[in-house]
């Protein structure tokens, strides 16, 4: 049997709501419509947010696809509404055959609500206390802070920042720091080499070798 080119389209739109809907499940819904039968428009849903099947008809957007071949192709991230009330960000995609007809469209619902509440969540784990205890305390070495000082002043003084730095200001840098003893301090080399954005190894090579000469 010998497919149309819509039935085309439509099978292998059914492919990818299949497939974007386990990937993006639970927070979104993924659609598909067939635009030449606006009644029933509604072939494939997967994760049915807005309690659709299918067989249930177009939206108004759908419908605007139909009625104006100059419609847009693409709306992206606009604000929609479930049924019950749920914000949601939508995305439309509209499917055009060789004629240039619309024949589909492929919609994305993403659930806010959900995302709100997680960001929600996360704000309150990340949230602290001001003035609960005595002191200041800091999780980091003191002469660590120091390390990481003296490279940014270092960097500053050139109007760049660490890693703009060129291997000859590297190795001037690290000279300064060794000068002063902080490489010599534990996890020196491993916050030198992300402050540069370069390999440990290529720190080693950027300090002062010691003359091994008696």
């Amino acid at each position: 049997m010998n497919l149309t080119e819509n039935e085309l389209l439509l099978r292998e739109g059914k492919k990818i709501v299949d497939a974007l809907g386990r990937t993006l499940a639970p927070m979104v819904e993924v659609v598909l419509h067939d635009l030449t039968r606006p009644a029933s428009s509604i072939v494939a849903i997967s994760n049915s947010l807005s309690g659709r099947e299918v067989g249930d008809p177009t939206t108004e957007i759908g419908m605007a696809r139909i009625t104006d071949p100059g419609f847009p192709d693409i709306l992206q991230n606009y604000a929609n509404q479930f049924p019950d009330g749920r914000p949601a960000k939508s995305t439309s995609i509209g499917l055009r055959n060789s004629a240039g007809d619309y024949v589909a469209a492929l919609c994305l619902n993403v659930d806010v609500s959900m995302l709100a509440s997680v960001v929600a969540s996360l704000s309150q784990l990340a949230q602290t206390q001001a003035d609960v205890v005595p002191v200041r305390e800091s999780l980091a070495s003191p002469r660590l802070d120091e390390l990481r000082a003296t490279l940014e002043r270092f960097a500053a003084g050139l109007n760049k920042t660490p890693r703009a730095l060129t291997p000859a200001q590297r190795r001037e840098a690290l000279q300064q720091l060794a000068d002063a003893g902080l490489m010599d301090l534990k996890n020196a080399q491993a916050v030198v080499a992300a402050m540069l954005g370069v390999a440990r190894p290529t720190v080693y090579s950027y300090l002062p070798q010691k003359d091994p000469s008696p």
